[in-house]
């Protein structure tokens, strides 16, 4: 039921329409969170700096937090809940960060692979420069950074 202050939206979250509805202001890390449950994409600083909320937008990496709901529908989103296969089966990233032991807290580490996924599948992944410049937007407090860029490395490899 639509009311004064709430829009209908359709979103496609993970392969998966849900019809919503939902207040004008409301972003898309709000939406993901607390109306579909999706809890993996983080809030962090929640002004667009740390990365945490990181989502893939038809395959490219946004910042959930500082966008609106309402300018995802018509656009396949992709959150860490699903990367990987309905059976279980870890994305080759997820496999990577894990055998090269790239996070510690892991509270950026959904937004990193997120980040790391779209970085390899954009060609963004040839050297070290790149690979950095790319995924600059993602921080970790931990500083598993050298982890990280091993795991994106090594999936960027395989695809090579």
């Amino acid at each position: 039921m639509t009311t004064l202050n709430s829009v209908p939206l359709t979103l496609t979250v993970n392969g998966q329409a849900h019809a919503l509805d939902i207040p004008v202001q409301a972003t898309l890390l709000d939406v993901l969170r607390e109306r579909l449950h999706l809890t993996g994409t983080k809030k962090g600083c929640d002004h667009g700096q740390c990365g945490a909320c990181t989502v893939l937008m038809d395959g490219e990496p946004h910042l959930s937090c500082l966008t609106l709901a309402l300018s995802a529908q018509h656009h396949e989103i992709g959150t860490i809940e699903g990367l990987s296969a309905p059976d279980g089966e870890l994305h080759p990233m997820q496999a990577a960060f894990l055998e090269h032991d790239a996070f510690q807290c892991g509270y950026c580490t959904p937004g990193q692979i997120l980040s790391a996924v779209a970085c390899v599948e954009c060609g963004h992944a040839e050297n070290d420069a790149e690979l950095r410049d790319f995924m600059s937007g993602n921080l970790c407090r931990c500083a598993a950074y050298p982890q990280i860029f091993e795991a994106v490395k090594s999936v960027a490899g395989e695809r090579r």
